[in-house]
């Protein structure tokens, strides 16, 4: 019997992954925590990095049967050059995704662009808001909300309509979407963690 298969593997952005937020991003969080606690950051990120891609080698996937989704990647014809241009930035999540391309996995626009736009002039605006009406601040956090619910149904979506039988999907996704929507689809999903959690249990492995 053939079947969908997605291994959801959480993540967390670094400075690299941000693009014309990083700066934003960094400097709010220096102000909250201190240099040092942005650099321990970091750090913290490059390891989890490593911890992703060896645990991914160990899975032996068919990269010729793989479907690459990625948080923040919009579906626009030109995904291929975002994930070069942010990989040749720094980031680690999008180096990885080439390194799987070359193998012969395919790269799918994740996303909606409309609410990818519309969610970057919130977080903008809440980044360079020194202090503000409370009120203001709860209705930022309210449409933020909103809007991602409104991009894991996308998400859900998008991964649904694409990916086929008896391939897998690896879904790079922030730690805070959900992805109740695809629970009433035929596809097994899976967080990396499990995957070689069961590997390591199973009898003769």
């Amino acid at each position: 019997m053939t079947m969908r298969r997605l291994i959801h593997i959480p993540i967390v952005h670094t400075a690299a992954d941000l693009g014309s937020l990083s700066e934003l991003v960094q400097s709010h969080y220096t102000r909250v925590c201190g240099r040092i606690g942005w650099q321990q950051r970091e750090e913290v990120l490059k390891a989890l990095w490593t911890d992703i891609e060896a645990n991914l080698e160990e899975m032996r996937l068919d990269a010729r049967k793989t479907r690459m989704y990625q948080d923040g990647l919009p579906v626009c014809g030109f995904e291929e050059r975002i994930v070069r241009e942010l990989a040749k930035a720094g980031s680690r999540n999008h180096q990885l995704i080439l390194k799987w391309l070359d193998r012969g996995a395919a790269l799918m626009g994740t996303e909606d662009s409309q609410l990818l736009v519309e969610e970057y002039e919130i977080q903008k605006q809440r980044l360079t808001q020194t202090a503000g009406d409370p009120s203001t601040r709860k209705e930022q956090e309210d449409r933020l909300e909103r809007l991602l619910t409104a991009r894991d149904s996308f998400i859900a979506e998008r991964i649904n309509h694409t990916l086929r039988d008896s391939e897998v999907g690896l879904l790079f996704l922030g730690a805070l979407h959900r992805l109740g929507a695809l629970t009433a689809t035929d596809i097994r999903i899976e967080t990396l963690g499990e995957v070689l959690h069961k590997a390591v249990r199973r009898p003769g492995s």
